[in-house]
């Protein structure tokens, strides 16, 4: 080969070399620089990207529901504390307005719901069955003496409250107080299990001594509730005379039963749901307090809640 061709021949492997040496470092740039990914992988890696997406934004919904009813089961259990709390503090309250014959007035605001919730959840009537059923109990455990002497005094206002005639109320008030179903409710409920004692006691033979805080001129229409009313054949009906009308409550009523003892009776047993009808002396052998929240003024009550301030 000549000198010519030997020149060109290495020319050309120079080239070829310097080609080759520069496509490597080209190739070499590519894969340094990034990384192939085809379509179908892409697709994959966008897909894993919104399940996980999906799968955090489920966790934090499950999470603020569980907090949400967490939080409402809190409250629940505080609301129910309370109510127990103010509950428990106005049972409380109801006997030591009784114990000491607080008036209308001094009943408690917190407490007049209470009263209320007190006959319409039905607790009312079923203590007024419980202490029914246990003086019936009673006095069908004993006999009273056939010389008539043997007696059971019922206050007898517990009948009457309801009679508007016998009642020191204008027929304004009363008829507002009607409108009250609550108070309505409680009443009609004392008096049905009032009139199935009484019916009971009278059937066994026990003479019923009938018992009142109203004054004398007050007898005709009280005889004629009592008799519509379905009591009958009491053996006496004790109301106030006017020398009687400014004495407390609580000293008529001994006064009362100090006569009878005098007279020969023997009282076998008290019954009222007020307790000024329960002290002092010469009770007899039993004293049975009836539940009464109308003794707190309820429809005082239901009236004052409903008065605009």
């Amino acid at each position: 080969m000549s000198a010519y061709g030997h020149h060109m021949e290495r020319e050309y492997s120079a080239q070829t070399l310097s080609s080759h040496e520069g496509s490597e470092r080209a190739s070499s740039y590519v894969m340094e620089s990034g990384f192939y990914m085809s379509s179908f992988a892409t697709t994959i890696f966008i897909a894993s990207l919104i399940t996980v997406g999906l799968l955090f934004i489920t966790l934090l919904i499950a999470l603020t529901v569980m907090l949400q009813s967490c939080e409402s089961k809190s409250r629940g259990i505080v609301e129910v504390q309370k109510e127990t709390y103010d509950s428990n503090y106005c049972h409380i309250f109801f006997l030591h307005m009784e114990l000491n014959n607080f008036e209308g007035g001094q009943f408690p605001s917190i407490c007049r719901v209470a009263a209320i919730q007190y006959i319409k959840k039905g607790q009312y009537a079923r203590d007024l069955n419980s202490t029914i059923s246990m003086i019936e109990e009673y006095f069908g455990s004993v006999t009273p003496q056939h010389d008539g002497l043997d007696v059971v005094l019922m206050d007898v206002d517990d009948i009457l409250s309801s009679n508007p005639q016998n009642n020191n109320v204008s027929a304004q008030q009363y008829d507002h107080y009607a409108c009250s179903h609550r108070v309505e409710e409680a009443k009609h409920l004392k008096h049905m299990f009032i009139l199935r004692l009484y019916m009971k006691l009278h059937a066994s033979g026990w003479p019923l001594i009938l018992l009142s805080r109203k004054p004398e001129t007050y007898r005709t229409p009280s005889v004629q509730y009592l008799v519509s009313a379905g009591y009958k054949a009491w053996s006496s009906l004790i109301m106030r005379s006017e020398a009687e009308l400014h004495m407390e409550t609580g000293d008529y009523f001994s006064k009362r039963r100090a006569a009878m003892q005098r007279e020969g009776f023997r009282i076998i047993g008290s019954i009222s749901s007020q307790m000024d009808a329960l002290r002092g002396p010469f009770l007899g052998k039993r004293i049975f307090k009836l539940p009464n929240p109308i003794y707190y003024d309820l429809e005082h009550q239901i009236e004052d809640m409903h008065t605009p301030n």
